[in-house]
């Protein structure tokens, strides 16, 4: 582990050393891939300079410990080691999280899908309830979002609704643990005796993908106009400016409507494909780490949940990690961080579990 770590400051150390020198943005992508791996290394080589001055300072107690004839300030120097140890521990523990692998995509913006499951008009709704979250969940934390298609019910339910969240860094890193089956409890409006209802929605959250990230030819590639209709579309007008997208190799669809003109409408269907594609990409290049959009969502059924939203007792349950909190109307108001924050620390724990075995707090010494 400490050979590694050293290696990485060098590295950190001669990024450093380039990007101050006069010809360093000569080349533009080069000079942005720099800039990015510096700071990628920034937090692992400060923690581990931190690191390296508990080891000074525990070397410095041991030493005042065989050294000064002193019994209080023998004391103190075995009372500080003892404290020194304890840090030192939480750090290893930190730069093994640092030095485990990550996901490469959690930087990038995403794309939301929601869509109505088992229900009917009430999951159709509960969808409603879910697309507002996330939307006071990117107010709250400066995302910005973009509706890339819409399709909702007379009653102002979601059928499906696909947005964008981005525009600054980390959207998927938080919101990529939203991707599942949704389930709601509630009495619903039209139900006269008062009964609960159990429904659901799925949601998928693939990361945005850019445009070296999947080559698309315009051979692979049928592109259909159509007449925007329906409540789906935020401008229904009467011209063809709804496309449809088929791409060939795959046979993925995508479609878009809500925007009047079809250059933009293309451009929408065009992002979403490439996000579909990309979620492709990443399960062949690694089936362990990536999930398809299928295995995502399941098949919308009641029985298929990572959380359960029950209304009667203000309660939200996620089942992947067992946290129930009894605020889901703050919860749908998007305050939302507390159960990412726990779905977080379950994976970092996890990562820990995983890479202990390999990077042993000993071989540090």
């Amino acid at each position: 582990m400490r050979e590694k770590l050293e290696a990485i400051k060098r590295r950190f150390d001669a990024l450093e050393e380039r990007l101050a020198s006069p010809g360093a943005m000569a080349d533009q992508n080069a000079w942005r891939a720099m800039v990015k791996e510096h700071a990628d290394l920034s937090e692992i080589v400060r923690e581990y300079e931190l690191y390296k001055e508990l080891e000074q300072a525990k070397a410095d107690c041991r030493a005042m410990l065989l050294d000064d004839p002193d019994p209080e300030m023998k004391e103190m120097a075995r009372c500080e080691l003892d404290e020194l140890r304890g840090r030192e521990e939480a750090l290893l523990e930190r730069l093994k999280l640092l030095l485990s692998p990550k996901d490469p995509n959690d930087d990038r913006d995403v794309i939301i899908e929601i869509r109505a499951g088992t229900g009917g008009d009430e999951a159709a709704l509960f969808g409603a309830d879910l697309l507002r979250m996330y939307l006071r969940y990117a107010e709250r934390h400066g995302y910005k979002v973009e509706y890339i298609t819409s399709n909702t019910t007379d009653m102002g339910g979601v059928k499906e609704v696909v947005i964008s969240v981005g525009g600054k860094r980390g959207a998927y890193s938080r919101l990529k643990y939203e991707s599942g089956v949704h389930r709601v409890q509630r009495v619903p409006e039209t139900e006269s005796q008062g009964r609960i209802h159990t429904s659901a929605a799925t949601v998928a959250v693939l990361p945005e993908a850019d445009d070296v990230d999947v080559d698309i030819k315009d051979s692979d590639l049928r592109i259909d106009t159509y007449r925007s209709s329906g409540a789906g579309g935020q401008h229904v007008n009467k011209t063809d400016s709804a496309i449809r997208i088929t791409h060939l190799p795959t046979g993925l669809v995508v479609a878009c409507q809500d925007e009047r003109s079809q250059l933009k409408n293309k451009e929408q269907a065009m992002r979403l494909l490439k996000s579909r594609l990309l979620e492709i990409k990443r399960q062949e290049q690694d089936e362990k780490l990536a999930q398809t959009r299928k295995s995502q969502v399941g098949s919308g059924d009641r029985s298929e949940r990572i959380r359960t939203h029950n209304f009667p007792q203000n309660r939200v349950t996620d089942h992947r990690v067992g946290l129930t909190l009894y605020k889901l109307d703050q919860f749908l108001d998007g305050d939302m961080d507390e159960m990412i924050d726990a779905l977080i620390l379950a994976e970092n724990a996890a990562k820990l579990a995983s890479v202990s075995e390999y990077h042993d707090a000993n071989t540090m010494h």
